[in-house]
Protein backbone atom coordinates (compact mmCIF):
# COMPACT_ATOMS: atom_id res chain seq x y z
CA UNK A 1 0.00 0.00 0.00
CA UNK A 2 1.25 3.46 -0.83
CA UNK A 3 2.85 5.49 1.93
CA UNK A 4 1.03 8.81 1.70
CA UNK A 5 3.75 11.00 3.13
CA UNK A 6 6.50 9.50 0.98
CA UNK A 7 4.49 10.20 -2.15
CA UNK A 8 3.59 13.77 -1.32
CA UNK A 9 -0.07 13.07 -0.59
CA UNK A 10 -1.49 15.42 2.06
CA UNK A 11 -1.78 13.69 5.42
CA UNK A 12 -5.47 14.68 5.64
CA UNK A 13 -6.61 14.93 2.02
CA UNK A 14 -9.41 17.23 0.92
CA UNK A 15 -9.78 16.55 -2.80
CA UNK A 16 -11.78 19.08 -4.83
CA UNK A 17 -12.78 18.74 -8.48
CA UNK A 18 -12.06 22.05 -10.17
CA UNK A 19 -14.77 22.14 -12.85
CA UNK A 20 -13.24 23.80 -15.91
CA UNK A 21 -16.66 24.58 -17.42
CA UNK A 22 -17.56 26.81 -14.46
CA UNK A 23 -14.20 28.57 -14.09
CA UNK A 24 -14.41 32.27 -14.82
CA UNK A 25 -12.63 33.73 -17.86
CA UNK A 26 -9.27 35.27 -17.04
CA UNK A 27 -6.56 37.11 -18.92
CA UNK A 28 -3.89 36.21 -16.37
CA UNK A 29 -3.27 33.57 -13.70
CA UNK A 30 -3.99 35.81 -10.71
CA UNK A 31 -7.58 36.35 -11.93
CA UNK A 32 -8.47 32.63 -11.83
CA UNK A 33 -10.18 30.90 -8.92
CA UNK A 34 -7.59 28.13 -9.31
CA UNK A 35 -4.63 30.29 -8.30
CA UNK A 36 -6.42 31.60 -5.21
CA UNK A 37 -7.69 28.34 -3.67
CA UNK A 38 -7.36 28.12 0.12
CA UNK A 39 -4.67 25.80 1.45
CA UNK A 40 -7.14 23.33 2.95
CA UNK A 41 -8.16 22.32 -0.58
CA UNK A 42 -4.93 20.37 -0.71
CA UNK A 43 -5.70 18.07 -3.65
CA UNK A 44 -7.13 19.70 -6.78
CA UNK A 45 -8.34 17.64 -9.75
CA UNK A 46 -8.69 19.65 -12.98
CA UNK A 47 -11.83 18.31 -14.63
CA UNK A 48 -12.03 16.68 -17.09
CA UNK A 49 -9.44 15.47 -19.56
CA UNK A 50 -10.36 13.06 -22.36
CA UNK A 51 -8.70 9.63 -22.22
CA UNK A 52 -8.28 10.00 -26.00
CA UNK A 53 -6.90 13.52 -25.63
CA UNK A 54 -5.30 15.16 -28.65
CA UNK A 55 -2.46 17.31 -27.41
CA UNK A 56 0.01 18.69 -29.96
CA UNK A 57 2.01 20.47 -27.28
CA UNK A 58 2.67 24.18 -26.76
CA UNK A 59 -0.11 24.28 -24.13
CA UNK A 60 -2.82 23.98 -26.81
CA UNK A 61 -5.79 22.66 -24.80
CA UNK A 62 -8.37 22.47 -27.61
CA UNK A 63 -8.30 18.68 -27.95
CA UNK A 64 -7.78 17.81 -24.31
CA UNK A 65 -11.36 18.01 -23.03
CA UNK A 66 -10.60 20.75 -20.50
CA UNK A 67 -13.08 23.61 -20.92
CA UNK A 68 -11.24 26.51 -19.32
CA UNK A 69 -12.09 29.87 -20.86
CA UNK A 70 -8.44 30.89 -21.09
CA UNK A 71 -5.24 29.66 -22.67
CA UNK A 72 -3.10 26.77 -21.60
CA UNK A 73 -0.39 29.25 -20.73
CA UNK A 74 -2.69 30.95 -18.23
CA UNK A 75 -3.65 27.53 -16.81
CA UNK A 76 0.01 26.53 -16.41
CA UNK A 77 0.82 29.83 -14.72
CA UNK A 78 -2.25 29.58 -12.47
CA UNK A 79 -1.08 26.14 -11.28
CA UNK A 80 2.39 27.57 -10.62
CA UNK A 81 0.93 30.52 -8.72
CA UNK A 82 -1.28 28.21 -6.64
CA UNK A 83 1.73 26.09 -5.71
CA UNK A 84 3.74 29.19 -4.86
CA UNK A 85 0.96 30.35 -2.52
CA UNK A 86 0.13 26.85 -1.20
CA UNK A 87 3.30 24.70 -1.39
CA UNK A 88 1.56 21.64 0.09
CA UNK A 89 -1.23 21.58 -2.51
CA UNK A 90 -1.08 18.93 -5.23
CA UNK A 91 -2.73 19.32 -8.64
CA UNK A 92 -4.03 16.36 -10.65
CA UNK A 93 -5.58 15.94 -14.07
CA UNK A 94 -8.93 14.13 -13.77
CA UNK A 95 -9.09 11.82 -16.79
CA UNK A 96 -12.44 10.42 -17.90
CA UNK A 97 -15.58 11.12 -15.93
CA UNK A 98 -19.14 10.52 -17.04
CA UNK A 99 -18.83 12.25 -20.40
CA UNK A 100 -15.40 11.18 -21.69
CA UNK A 101 -15.46 7.43 -22.14
CA UNK A 102 -13.35 6.58 -25.20
CA UNK A 103 -10.89 4.48 -23.23
CA UNK A 104 -10.25 2.22 -26.22
CA UNK A 105 -8.39 5.15 -27.81
CA UNK A 106 -6.43 6.01 -24.64
CA UNK A 107 -3.57 8.37 -25.54
CA UNK A 108 -1.15 8.03 -22.64
CA UNK A 109 1.61 9.87 -24.48
CA UNK A 110 -0.58 12.97 -24.79
CA UNK A 111 -1.53 12.77 -21.10
CA UNK A 112 2.09 12.45 -20.01
CA UNK A 113 3.09 15.52 -22.02
CA UNK A 114 0.11 17.49 -20.72
CA UNK A 115 0.97 16.72 -17.09
CA UNK A 116 4.56 17.75 -17.72
CA UNK A 117 3.71 20.96 -19.58
CA UNK A 118 1.15 22.10 -17.00
CA UNK A 119 3.36 21.25 -14.04
CA UNK A 120 0.74 18.92 -12.53
CA UNK A 121 1.45 16.27 -9.90
CA UNK A 122 -0.34 13.26 -11.33
CA UNK A 123 -3.63 11.74 -12.47
CA UNK A 124 -7.09 11.09 -11.08
CA UNK A 125 -8.17 7.99 -13.02
CA UNK A 126 -11.92 8.51 -13.36
CA UNK A 127 -13.01 5.36 -15.22
CA UNK A 128 -16.81 5.13 -15.11
CA UNK A 129 -18.08 2.20 -17.19
CA UNK A 130 -21.84 2.56 -17.68
CA UNK A 131 -22.39 -1.20 -17.66
CA UNK A 132 -19.68 -2.82 -15.50
CA UNK A 133 -21.38 -6.22 -15.83
CA UNK A 134 -21.15 -7.29 -12.19
CA UNK A 135 -22.36 -10.62 -10.88
CA UNK A 136 -23.01 -10.54 -7.14
CA UNK A 137 -23.68 -14.23 -6.57
CA UNK A 138 -21.04 -15.24 -4.05
CA UNK A 139 -17.74 -13.51 -4.79
CA UNK A 140 -18.40 -10.44 -6.91
CA UNK A 141 -17.00 -10.51 -10.45
CA UNK A 142 -17.42 -7.76 -13.04
CA UNK A 143 -16.75 -7.63 -16.75
CA UNK A 144 -15.02 -4.29 -16.09
CA UNK A 145 -12.46 -5.85 -13.71
CA UNK A 146 -9.91 -6.54 -16.46
CA UNK A 147 -10.16 -2.97 -17.78
CA UNK A 148 -9.64 -1.52 -14.29
CA UNK A 149 -6.56 -3.67 -13.66
CA UNK A 150 -5.11 -2.83 -17.07
CA UNK A 151 -5.73 0.91 -16.73
CA UNK A 152 -4.20 1.19 -13.27
CA UNK A 153 -1.10 -0.74 -14.36
CA UNK A 154 -0.68 1.32 -17.54
CA UNK A 155 -1.21 4.66 -15.83
CA UNK A 156 1.24 3.84 -13.05
CA UNK A 157 3.82 2.79 -15.62
CA UNK A 158 3.32 6.08 -17.50
CA UNK A 159 3.21 8.17 -14.32
CA UNK A 160 5.79 6.70 -11.93
CA UNK A 161 5.96 7.86 -8.36
CA UNK A 162 6.39 10.46 -6.94
CA UNK A 163 3.60 11.40 -9.39
CA UNK A 164 0.24 10.64 -7.78
CA UNK A 165 -2.38 8.20 -9.04
CA UNK A 166 -5.80 8.52 -7.41
CA UNK A 167 -8.96 6.55 -8.19
CA UNK A 168 -12.61 7.45 -7.56
CA UNK A 169 -15.00 4.55 -7.05
CA UNK A 170 -18.76 4.23 -7.40
CA UNK A 171 -21.02 4.91 -4.42
CA UNK A 172 -21.98 1.22 -4.07
CA UNK A 173 -18.75 -0.08 -5.55
CA UNK A 174 -17.65 -1.90 -2.37
CA UNK A 175 -21.03 -3.49 -1.57
CA UNK A 176 -22.02 -7.07 -2.37
CA UNK A 177 -19.75 -9.14 -0.12
CA UNK A 178 -19.07 -9.87 3.54
CA UNK A 179 -20.78 -7.63 6.08
CA UNK A 180 -22.03 -5.47 3.18
CA UNK A 181 -23.34 -8.28 1.00
CA UNK A 182 -26.94 -7.05 1.22
CA UNK A 183 -26.24 -3.32 1.68
CA UNK A 184 -28.72 -1.05 -0.08
CA UNK A 185 -29.21 0.20 -2.66
CA UNK A 186 -28.30 -2.49 -5.17
CA UNK A 187 -27.49 -1.60 -8.75
CA UNK A 188 -25.30 -2.38 -11.76
CA UNK A 189 -22.23 -0.98 -9.94
CA UNK A 190 -22.62 -3.07 -6.77
CA UNK A 191 -19.15 -4.40 -6.02
CA UNK A 192 -17.65 -2.86 -9.14
CA UNK A 193 -14.34 -1.86 -7.50
CA UNK A 194 -13.82 -4.80 -5.13
CA UNK A 195 -11.51 -6.82 -7.37
CA UNK A 196 -9.32 -3.83 -8.17
CA UNK A 197 -8.86 -2.91 -4.51
CA UNK A 198 -7.82 -6.44 -3.50
CA UNK A 199 -5.55 -6.97 -6.50
CA UNK A 200 -1.75 -6.52 -6.65
CA UNK A 201 -2.40 -3.50 -8.89
CA UNK A 202 -3.93 -1.71 -5.88
CA UNK A 203 -0.40 -1.06 -4.62
CA UNK A 204 -0.06 1.45 -7.48
CA UNK A 205 -2.91 3.63 -6.12
CA UNK A 206 -2.16 6.52 -3.75
CA UNK A 207 -5.73 7.48 -2.79
CA UNK A 208 -9.22 6.07 -3.32
CA UNK A 209 -12.22 8.39 -3.19
CA UNK A 210 -15.89 7.41 -3.03
CA UNK A 211 -18.44 9.10 -5.28
CA UNK A 212 -20.97 8.94 -2.45
CA UNK A 213 -23.73 10.73 -4.34
CA UNK A 214 -26.44 10.20 -6.98
CA UNK A 215 -27.25 6.88 -5.32
CA UNK A 216 -30.85 7.39 -4.22
CA UNK A 217 -32.68 7.88 -0.92
CA UNK A 218 -31.68 4.56 0.68
CA UNK A 219 -27.94 5.19 0.29
CA UNK A 220 -25.92 5.77 3.47
CA UNK A 221 -22.56 7.46 2.75
CA UNK A 222 -21.03 6.40 6.07
CA UNK A 223 -21.94 2.78 5.39
CA UNK A 224 -20.30 3.11 1.97
CA UNK A 225 -17.12 4.42 3.63
CA UNK A 226 -17.03 1.44 5.96
CA UNK A 227 -17.56 -0.94 3.04
CA UNK A 228 -14.61 0.54 1.15
CA UNK A 229 -12.49 0.40 4.29
CA UNK A 230 -13.03 -3.37 4.56
CA UNK A 231 -11.01 -3.91 1.36
CA UNK A 232 -8.82 -0.78 1.05
CA UNK A 233 -6.41 0.09 3.88
CA UNK A 234 -4.77 3.15 2.29
CA UNK A 235 -5.84 6.81 2.12
CA UNK A 236 -9.61 6.97 1.57
CA UNK A 237 -11.76 10.04 0.86
CA UNK A 238 -15.55 10.21 1.16
CA UNK A 239 -17.08 12.33 -1.61
CA UNK A 240 -19.93 14.82 -1.31
CA UNK A 241 -21.71 16.71 -4.09
CA UNK A 242 -23.10 20.19 -4.52
CA UNK A 243 -26.93 19.82 -4.63
CA UNK A 244 -29.34 19.06 -6.08
CA UNK A 245 -29.12 15.30 -6.44
CA UNK A 246 -30.57 14.13 -9.74
CA UNK A 247 -31.37 10.67 -8.35
CA UNK A 248 -33.03 11.62 -5.08
CA UNK A 249 -30.17 11.64 -2.64
CA UNK A 250 -28.21 11.99 -0.66
CA UNK A 251 -28.65 15.76 -0.56
CA UNK A 252 -25.63 17.27 1.14
CA UNK A 253 -26.25 20.16 3.50
CA UNK A 254 -23.54 21.98 5.44
CA UNK A 255 -24.42 20.16 8.71
CA UNK A 256 -24.45 16.72 7.03
CA UNK A 257 -21.15 17.31 5.23
CA UNK A 258 -19.44 18.51 8.40
CA UNK A 259 -20.86 15.63 10.45
CA UNK A 260 -19.58 13.06 7.94
CA UNK A 261 -16.15 14.70 7.81
CA UNK A 262 -15.93 14.53 11.61
CA UNK A 263 -16.63 10.78 11.46
CA UNK A 264 -14.07 10.28 8.71
CA UNK A 265 -11.49 12.28 10.69
CA UNK A 266 -11.49 9.50 13.29
CA UNK A 267 -9.74 7.38 10.65
CA UNK A 268 -6.01 8.30 10.53
CA UNK A 269 -6.06 7.78 6.74
CA UNK A 270 -9.47 9.34 6.13
CA UNK A 271 -10.19 12.38 3.98
CA UNK A 272 -13.00 14.02 2.03
CA UNK A 273 -13.77 14.83 -1.59
CA UNK A 274 -16.02 17.50 -3.16
CA UNK A 275 -17.62 17.63 -6.60
CA UNK A 276 -17.88 20.11 -8.31
CA UNK A 277 -16.04 22.85 -6.44
CA UNK A 278 -17.44 25.77 -8.45
CA UNK A 279 -20.97 24.37 -8.59
CA UNK A 280 -23.97 26.41 -7.41
CA UNK A 281 -27.41 25.00 -6.65
CA UNK A 282 -30.59 26.65 -7.94
CA UNK A 283 -32.24 29.05 -5.50
CA UNK A 284 -30.82 30.90 -2.55
CA UNK A 285 -27.48 29.55 -1.34
CA UNK A 286 -27.28 28.71 2.35
CA UNK A 287 -26.49 25.91 4.82
CA UNK A 288 -29.39 23.77 3.57
CA UNK A 289 -28.72 24.55 -0.10
CA UNK A 290 -24.95 24.98 -0.21
CA UNK A 291 -22.61 25.80 -3.05
CA UNK A 292 -19.11 24.36 -3.34
CA UNK A 293 -17.67 27.17 -1.25
CA UNK A 294 -19.86 26.42 1.77
CA UNK A 295 -19.40 22.65 1.45
CA UNK A 296 -15.62 22.98 1.21
CA UNK A 297 -15.54 25.02 4.41
CA UNK A 298 -17.76 22.46 6.15
CA UNK A 299 -15.43 19.63 5.12
CA UNK A 300 -12.45 21.65 6.31
CA UNK A 301 -14.02 22.15 9.73
CA UNK A 302 -15.03 18.50 10.00
CA UNK A 303 -11.50 17.34 9.15
CA UNK A 304 -10.08 19.87 11.62
CA UNK A 305 -7.84 21.47 9.01
CA UNK A 306 -6.38 24.96 9.29
CA UNK A 307 -7.76 28.15 7.74
CA UNK A 308 -11.37 27.05 7.27
CA UNK A 309 -12.65 30.62 7.52
CA UNK A 310 -10.96 31.40 4.20
CA UNK A 311 -13.54 31.01 1.46
CA UNK A 312 -13.22 30.35 -2.24
CA UNK A 313 -12.91 33.71 -4.00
Amino acid sequence: MADAKANGLPARPLLVYHDSWYERPATGPAATTLATLPGYMNLVALSFVRPDAAYPGRLDLKGTGLQYGFSGTVLRDAIALLKQRQPDTRVLLAVGGANYANWDALNLDALVRLVQDLGADGIDLDFEPVTPGCSVRGRVRCLSDAAWLDLVARFRDAFPRPLLLTVPGWSIGAYGEGAFRDAQPRGPHTGSILNLLRSPQADAIDLVSIMAYEAGPTFDPWQAYQAYRQVWKGPLALGVQVPPSQLGGPTYTVPLAEQLARKVAQDPQGGMMLYPLLGRPPGAVGPDNPDGRLLAQALCRGLNLDGCAEALR
